[in-house]
């Protein structure tokens, strides 16, 4: 009898955990497709990654032990994504991204040239950069993120700057 009653707590606890699972996710949304959106640099795939990462997080939930550390890990399962898709693409490179790209140029040069100049940088530079100039992000929630001490953030931002002007 009270190994049911067990059973039956553990049941209803899941189901209140799956909905505050869902309510902080849903809460992140907006924020994971904006850092996808800055790797991808398309709605459609970021929408996709956000997606992916909604999956990739419930399925390794319980490995999550801080619920404080619930915002920083969905952005490091979002960059890891983002990356993961990144690498997919460049093995895959259709022709009409070329003529996409060439059109593009034609837009805003400053902007290519920006981009370029990221996807030259060393990966932790840049993911630093990123969170910090596209999310607004402070060093200490970089540093969270990325599970790193602050001073390392803060010389991986400097290295990244640096980087930037010498590519631009």
């Amino acid at each position: 009898m009270e190994n049911t009653m067990n059973k039956i707590n553990v049941a209803s606890l899941g189901v209140m955990d799956e909905e505050a699972f869902f309510k902080c996710l849903a809460e992140e949304q907006r924020k994971l497709y904006s850092i996808a959106y800055s790797y991808m640099r398309n709605e459609a795939d970021a929408l996709e990654i956000v997606q992916e990462v909604s999956c990739r997080a419930w399925m390794k939930r319980k490995k999550l032990k801080n619920e404080q550390a619930f915002t920083p890990w969905l952005i490091r399962i979002t960059i890891n994504c983002c990356m993961d898709e990144l690498r997919r693409k460049k093995r895959v490179f259709p022709s009409e991204t070329i003529k996409e790209e060439a059109v593009q140029e034609m837009k805003s040069s400053d902007r290519i040239d920006l981009e370029r100049a990221m996807a030259k940088m060393k990966k932790k530079y840049r993911h630093v950069v990123m969170l910090k100039y596209y999310q607004d992000m402070t060093t200490a929630e970089i540093a969270k993120v990325l599970q790193k001490p602050e001073g390392t953030i803060k010389s991986w931002l400097r290295e990244g700057l640096k980087q930037l002007r010498k590519y631009l």
